[in-house]
């Protein structure tokens, strides 16, 4: 239910023109990391005024884990239509055919750009500014410093892809994308304007300043959560930089700005009563902060607890723009758009379904929830009554048959649905094409049994080979201290050749790959063990 929220009769939006829209995002932000949410050991004043000038969605869920957020996020379909559906071993990748909220809001005249965290793909046909964004500057993968990533890169002075082009940005990595931000919003002008700012902090590794860190240890929080509780503080020193900023440009009035996180704590820390962390389906790991800022339209210290959910913000966005999906688009969500706009709202009589775990594609009931507006069924046999038990202590299971039935029916519909989609076979890399010239390989998107970020890792790589014509292929490795062989094979295509001590390097010279889908490998063997690469470079001489 909605709760102080009032029609204040302002204008739609200056001279008719449509909203921008600042959507910042933060990776394993809870929803007790902020005061404003009773926690008194953490700082976070900016993000505490934003709650005071907007609203705050009490009951606002997301997937246990990052990239299928996203997914969602972008597209207002459950990830399990888009293909991403875990957070690495390639099953983070988005198929290249969803249409994003990006690519939606640009046909609709929008300027759009992202700053930070995309991780739904790192190469072609996948990548943010091939999926609807005219301005980006992302970190690969699903972190920086993960596999994806080149090596000799940090959150300080960070090597980052800025429209396809590798380029290292001085300065801290959330101080950066906010920059980005910023002189994004100054340079579209008069023209709306959709800002994604998506930062990879607070998540681990812990890299931060030192003089963030000291308040929390002198709080008694241990080192790890100190540092965390660090990186949210330089995320909101940055919320108040990007509220003046869009002051000074004198955007403020004809924006709305919201905040978000994209799942629920990976450290056990204050959760304001809720079960469970990232990665569990239990309130903990699912309900994430969700604030809105929108002068005019959101009365200051609005209140809602409506059940609303990620798959729900792009359709908000394209009603509030006055757009549409294209009539191919299925979106799964509801819009939202009448409660920012100081409407009368109730949210729709449904169940929201989230799920998640590691593996190639669901397995029924495996850490699964089906949210309804009341009771909540986990994993199809524990039920909770969210009203009388936020905090799912008590399984009432067999106090409600009927509910439970009504819910697992529901939930079977429901996947039994979206995995007719597509199924769940991965999206492919391209190679050999003029958009992507060399294409790098890397570990965060190999799959297979044995693939792995450690160093005993071996996978493969599902790719698509679009053109013929020359290719060199060089596999990179950390530098040998003994003899070892390098091999490399696609479909009939396969060769391998000894390499000396010393080597972090060998090329295959001109390959000719044969075209269309196919499974890439590289390893090497040393005294009758295999392992794999960590980075494999495709250049293509027909370009």
């Amino acid at each position: 239910m909605a709760l102080g929220c009032t029609a204040l009769g302002a204008p739609r939006a200056q001279g008719g023109r449509p909203p921008n829209v600042v959507f910042v995002l933060t990776d394993d932000q809870g929803y007790g990391d902020l005061g404003c949410h009773g926690n008194d050991r953490i700082i976070t004043p900016h993000l505490d005024g934003l709650r005071a000038q907007g609203a705050d969605f009490t009951r606002f869920y997301a997937c246990p884990v990052c990239a299928p957020t996203r997914a969602s996020l972008m597209t207002g379909r459950y990830n399990y239509r888009t293909g991403a559906i875990d957070t690495y071993l390639g099953r983070a990748m988005m198929h290249p055919d969803e249409v994003t909220i990006a690519e939606m809001l640009r046909r609709a005249g929008y300027r759009t750009g992202i700053f930070g965290k995309w991780h739904l793909g790192d190469n072609h046909p996948m990548r943010p500014y091939e999926q609807g964004f005219e301005e980006a500057l992302v970190h690969k993968g699903g972190g920086i410093g993960q596999p994806a990533d080149p090596p000799g890169t940090s959150y300080f002075d960070p090597i980052l892809d800025h429209n396809g082009e590798e380029v290292r940005r001085q300065g801290y990595c959330t101080d950066i994308f906010t920059d980005a931000c910023l002189d994004f919003a100054r340079e579209c002008g008069d023209d709306p304007f959709f800002a994604y700012l998506s930062t990879n902090a607070p998540h681990t590794p812990i890299e931060v300043a030192d003089r963030y860190i000291e308040p929390y240890l002198e709080m008694g929080w241990d080192e790890e959560n100190a540092g965390v509780l660090a990186m949210i503080t330089n995320i909101d020193e940055n919320m108040g930089r990007l509220m003046a900023g869009l002051d000074r440009l004198g955007l403020t009035d004809n924006t709305l700005l919201v905040f978000m996180g994209d799942n629920g704590p990976q450290q056990d820390r204050y959760r304001c009563g809720l079960r469970g962390l990232k990665g569990t389906v239990y309130e903990g790991g699912i309900r994430v902060p969700f604030l809105a800022r929108w002068p005019g339209y959101i009365e200051p210290g609005m209140a809602t607890d409506e059940p609303l959910a990620h798959i729900d913000i792009a359709p908000t966005l394209l009603e509030l723009a006055d757009a549409a999906p294209p009539e191919e688009v299925r979106i799964d969500g509801t819009s939202f758009a009448p409660l920012l706009r100081g409407e009368d709202f109730r949210a729709p009589d449904r169940t929201l379904y989230l799920q998640w775990h590691r593996g190639d594609e669901p397995v029924p009931y495996r850490s699964c929830a089906a949210v309804g507006d009341r009771y909540k069924l986990v994993n199809g046999d524990e039920l909770y009554d969210l009203v009388k038990d936020v905090g799912e202590t008590t399984n009432i299971a067999g106090e409600h048959p009927e509910i439970v039935a009504e819910m697992r029916s529901g939930y079977e519909e429901w996947l039994a649905d979206v995995s007719s989609t597509r199924g769940y076979d991965p999206p492919r890399i391209y190679l050999n094409t003029p958009h992507e010239n060399p294409v790098t390989l890397t570990r965060q998107d190999w799959r297979g049994p044995t693939a792995s970020w450690g160093p005993q890792g071996l996978g493969y790589w599902e790719v698509d080979v679009r053109a013929r014509g020359p290719v060199d292929v060089t596999l990179r490795f950390a530098e040998l201290d003994e003899p070892a062989i390098a091999h490399f094979r696609l479909g009939d295509v396969e060769r391998e050749a000894p390499i000396g001590p010393g080597s972090a390097s060998h090329t295959f010279a001109g390959l000719d790959l044969p075209t269309g889908p196919g499974r890439l490998e590289a390893w090497l063997t040393r005294r009758g063990e295999e392992w794999g690469v960590h980075y494999v470079d495709v250049l293509w001489s027909g370009a």
